[in-house]
């Protein structure tokens, strides 16, 4: 349903997000290793993230990515929109050419209400919501945060 650019950019967002507070700037090989998603397709994402206004950057010794107060009002549909674009969203589950109402493949009644409703907290859902949420529930953004052991045993 999402590309692993989404993910990727989501990710990274939300890494963002959680550090607003701090009122930093992050450099994108810092995130990249942090929640470990590879650095130079990250740094493409952000580049396209930056154009489409989702988050900021400054360039220059103290210069990084960042999140300005119009930024975290954003939402994760946003940042899909950005990066796919909503059709993707809207692709037939079993990759059917033809899928709608009026021309149903096999489970899309079944789908239609679950994609309704994950579109629905994407878009209603500002990204400093999901990124207040993440912290308050103990929630991790990457599989490094888990386990020290886990990722050891993924090499």
């Amino acid at each position: 349903m999402l590309s692993r650019a989404s993910k990727y950019a989501i990710l990274s967002t939300l890494f963002l997000a959680e550090h607003v507070k701090d009122n930093k700037k992050l450099s994108v090989r810092v995130i990249a290793e942090t929640i470990d998603v590879p650095s130079p397709f990250l740094a493409k994402l952000f580049q396209q993230l930056v154009k489409g206004k989702i988050i900021s950057s400054t360039k220059g010794p103290h210069g990084g990515f960042y999140l300005t107060k119009k930024n975290q009002q954003k939402t994760v549909l946003d940042i899909i929109e950005n990066i796919d674009g909503l059709q993707r969203l809207n692709e037939c589950f079993l990759g059917l050419s033809e899928c709608d109402g009026s021309n149903p493949c096999p489970v899309h009644f079944i789908v239609e209400p679950f994609k309704n409703s994950i579109l629905g907290k994407f878009r209603d859902k500002t990204i400093m919501e999901f990124s207040e949420e993440i912290v308050s529930k103990g929630r991790k953004l990457s599989i490094k945060d888990i386990s020290p052991e886990l990722n050891t045993s993924m090499e």
